[in-house]
């Protein structure tokens, strides 16, 4: 119970940067090419967390099999829930005039808590497999946090969404990237190692499915030329870090 604990408030601490990003577009004008800067910066950390946080040990753990299928069918779901909601909004977003600020904002705040539940469910597997958090992939998910947050709330603002809707969806999307981290530790705690393999390879194919079918385009669609520097930039922090962290 005491690790299924410490997954909760870690998942917690790792979604808590979505508020953040929240409370900084409400009061702050932040230019959008500085938010997809950091998007970009981001993307590059969860690639690098990605790989040799998630891929690699889910490979050590479980043997190639395990890894390929898992990182699969974490793909195929990002890809099947993600499509299934883009069109929803569509839909949506076609019956209300006026609102495509709000439906872009809500829609990133989907894909929030679409990328949030297999992130914060990798945290609890790092737990469980290792005692400990990792701290690498914690940092990679909190920065990329950052920009999806900020993101989102300027598109509700401009549309005129009250501060208080806008925190309470935020809110909501924190307690649950804290309540998949718990679950994914009070379910996977005790199980087989490929099992274990398998489940950290479904977060990272959902994960790296988010960041080339989000993350980058988004950056790119402002930054442009820059975009690959700043996306190499957050690689290489993440793997210096897990470099001298041994």
């Amino acid at each position: 119970m005491f690790v299924s604990l410490q997954a909760l408030l870690w998942g917690t601490v790792a979604g808590s940067a979505l508020l953040i990003g929240a409370v900084a577009a409400w009061w702050l004008r932040i230019p959008r090419v500085w938010v997809c800067a950091v998007m970009a910066f981001g993307a590059g950390v969860l690639v690098s967390a990605l790989s040799f946080e998630l891929v690699l040990e889910a490979f050590t753990m479980g043997g190639l099999a395990a890894t390929a299928s898992g990182v699969a069918a974490g793909a195929l779901l990002y890809f099947g829930a993600n499509a299934l909601l883009a069109r929803r909004s569509r839909k949506r977003s076609r019956t209300q005039a006026g609102s495509s600020g709000s439906s872009s904002g809500s829609a990133i705040a989907v894909g929030a808590l679409i990328d949030g539940i297999p992130e914060s469910v990798a945290l609890g597997l790092g737990l469980v497999a290792g005692a400990s958090v990792n701290p690498t992939m914690l940092i990679a998910i909190f920065v990329s946090n950052i920009p999806e947050g900020l993101a989102s709330s300027a598109d509700m603002k401009a549309s005129g969404r009250s501060g208080r809707s806008i925190f309470a969806l935020w809110g909501s999307i924190v307690l649950a990237s804290g309540l998949a981290a718990f679950i994914g530790a009070i379910a996977l705690e005790g199980m087989p190692a490929e099992v274990l393999a398998f489940t950290t390879a479904v977060a990272a194919g959902g994960i790296l499915t988010m960041i080339a079918d989000t993350m980058i385009p988004e950056a790119y669609a402002v930054d442009h030329d820059y975009t690959g520097l700043l996306v190499t930039a957050g690689f290489l922090s993440a793997f210096s870090l897990h470099a001298l962290g041994g």
